[in-house]
């Protein structure tokens, strides 16, 4: 089955310690499956998924004028829905890979930057990643703080053992605190092993960026920017990056 066209792509980073998950978020995004074991990121890994965007395509009911006893109002045509391609960079979270990881912060329009609620350091590391990202990439680039595995940090299900210890070290309420003080778009947590919350982070981003454009805020053909539009006589696979992906690119979409 056929991918749908896209209307735009843009380029997204996963920034974060390593070990939080992000390659394994990218992977239940593109593939839609859970891995369990999967390699440490070296450099970069990249993968890409097809999303809606924007108000989606729907039909609109006539609506009756009886109380002026005029004749109902003729349907109102739907605008076409949007659909951006997502282009995901996975990068290394290892302090020996940061000289090439930060490099892929330029052109990126989107961030996830992401940490492991059971593991309080690498919340605490978030600060310089931001830092980092905002230093290299461009000022309005739009920046989620993730949550990831989820999973280990509820209570066991009746079916479980009631007795699994809740692993959480941060809090839900000053991870928000923190997204707030340092002007990211939202906090959202996550399990990329249930897929949880998990299409619901990258799609905040997505609209978000989609705002972006309708509001005029990228040029569509300056490949800097992070944002394409199609190329003449339509969807056209566009890189953002001079450098091609590796890793996940023949799974996704």
């Amino acid at each position: 089955m056929s991918s749908p066209p896209w209307d735009y792509i843009a380029k997204l980073v996963c920034i974060g310690d390593s070990g939080c998950g992000k390659s394994s978020l990218t992977i239940r995004l593109c593939e839609g499956r859970f891995s369990p074991q999967h390699d440490v990121t070296i450099g970069v890994e990249f993968g890409s998924r097809i999303v809606p965007v924007g108000p989606p395509h729907s039909k609109h009911s006539s609506k009756s004028s009886a109380a002026d006893g005029g004749l109902p109002e003729p349907p109102r045509a739907s605008p076409p829905q949007k659909h951006m391609k997502l282009s995901l960079w996975d990068t290394a979270g290892q302090e020996t890979y940061k000289s090439v990881t930060r490099s892929y912060f330029r052109g990126a329009s989107g961030a996830l930057l992401v940490f492991d609620i059971t593991r309080k350091s690498t919340f605490a590391h978030v600060t310089d990643w931001l830092n980092d990202l905002r230093a290299i990439a461009d000022p309005d680039i739009v920046v989620i703080l993730v949550g990831n595995k989820l999973d280990q940090a509820q209570p066991a299900s009746e079916d479980d053992n009631d007795n699994a210890p809740n692993k959480r070290e941060v809090t839900t309420q000053e991870a928000t605190d923190w997204a707030r003080r340092n002007g990211v778009l939202q906090y959202v947590e996550t399990s990329a092993k249930s897929g949880e919350n998990v299409e619901e982070a990258f799609m905040r981003v997505a609209e978000r960026i989609f705002e972006n454009i309708n509001a005029g805020k990228y040029d569509l053909n300056d490949r800097r920017s992070g944002v394409k539009g199609p190329g003449p006589g339509g969807a056209k696979n566009v890189r953002l990056s001079a450098d091609a992906g590796r890793g996940m690119t023949g799974g996704c979409c």
